[in-house]
């Protein structure tokens, strides 16, 4: 076998001549090199593993992009379930604040409290100088929403909280000030001060007013109080005799019968005794004595009170 070599200059040539072990050689260079350069790009392409172990490699991989899918599944569902939860709590919310505007105004009104004092209708006046915020984290438009009603929830259960407490105290105040008449039916028949006593018609002191009835009408208490004495008394006959605080302190003479006891805890309008007319009496009626810091007051003043 000859080769021949051809040189860039003009009729410039070589000629080899190869024997039968050069041939073998030749043909092994041209024919195993490509061969074994492909093996060689094939191995450093698959990390030197053969077929049986790269299609081991493809099923993992095909199982966990399967397992990365099952879970992304999963936490798409308890995402909708949870936006479903919030959707129905900030519902419930919603339906809470409805509710507490609807009975402040309400009680507002009930309770003639001044205008402006309690308002359910707008969203409460807030301010402040700015500080330091903590975190640049935005809050969602959900977070956002609950946020706010949450403020407005606290807002006016604190406003209930302090309606209520002025309603409290002023109940307690309507049921311990002394207003109102002794009976529940009856009139005057006499004033307090100096009159003509229906005894001996002489010009006499008198510490009460005098309320004339039928026998066994209902005698109520004035205010709310504590009885410090239900029982006989000179000239008073069957007397009750209730402290309602502040220094205040009620008499209910020339009863039937008393049924009320020391120490019980009395409300205001409460029955404690019957028209009756024991005692220095003419016949039946109340004797009404009102008490303020231990000294005798014109009780008129308080039938007339009103409570404000």
């Amino acid at each position: 076998m000859k080769i021949i070599f051809i040189g860039n200059k003009q009729d410039s040539t070589r000629s080899v001549t190869l024997n039968g072990w050069a041939k073998v050689l030749l043909s092994f260079c041209f024919l195993a090199l490509p061969a074994g350069a492909g093996f060689v790009m094939s191995q450093l392409m698959n990390g030197g593993k053969s077929a049986p172990e790269l299609v081991e490699v493809v099923e993992a991989m095909q199982a966990e992009l399967a397992q990365q899918k099952q879970q992304l599944e999963s936490k798409q569902s308890d995402a909708r379930r949870r936006l479903s939860a919030l959707t129905s709590k900030l519902a419930e919310m919603q339906a809470r604040l409805v509710r507490l505007d609807a009975l402040g105004e309400r009680l507002t009104d009930v309770a003639s409290l001044d205008d402006g004092e309690f308002d359910f209708s707008r969203v409460p006046a807030v301010g402040g100088p700015e500080t330091a915020i903590l975190g640049e984290q935005e809050p969602s438009d959900l977070d956002h929403l609950f946020q706010q009603l949450e403020r407005q929830l606290q807002d006016r259960e604190l406003q209930l909280e302090m309606m209520e407490s002025m309603l409290v105290d002023r109940k307690l105040t309507e049921e311990s000030t002394v207003t109102g008449r002794p009976i529940t039916k009856g009139w005057m028949s006499s004033k307090y001060g100096w009159r003509t006593d229906p005894f001996h018609g002489k010009r006499a002191w008198h510490d009460g007013v005098d309320f004339a009835g039928k026998e066994g009408g209902d005698v109520v208490a004035t205010a709310a109080g504590v009885v410090i004495w239900s029982g006989e008394r000179s000239g008073y006959g069957h007397l009750v005799e209730i402290e309602h605080g502040d220094g205040y302190v009620t008499r209910y003479g020339h009863n039937k019968e008393n049924l009320v006891k020391a120490g019980d805890v009395v409300k205001k309008g409460q029955i404690i005794a019957l028209m009756g007319s024991t005692g220095r009496s003419t016949g039946p009626h109340v004797h009404f004595e009102v008490y303020k810091n231990g000294r005798s007051v014109d009780p008129a003043t308080y039938i007339k009170r009103t409570v404000r």
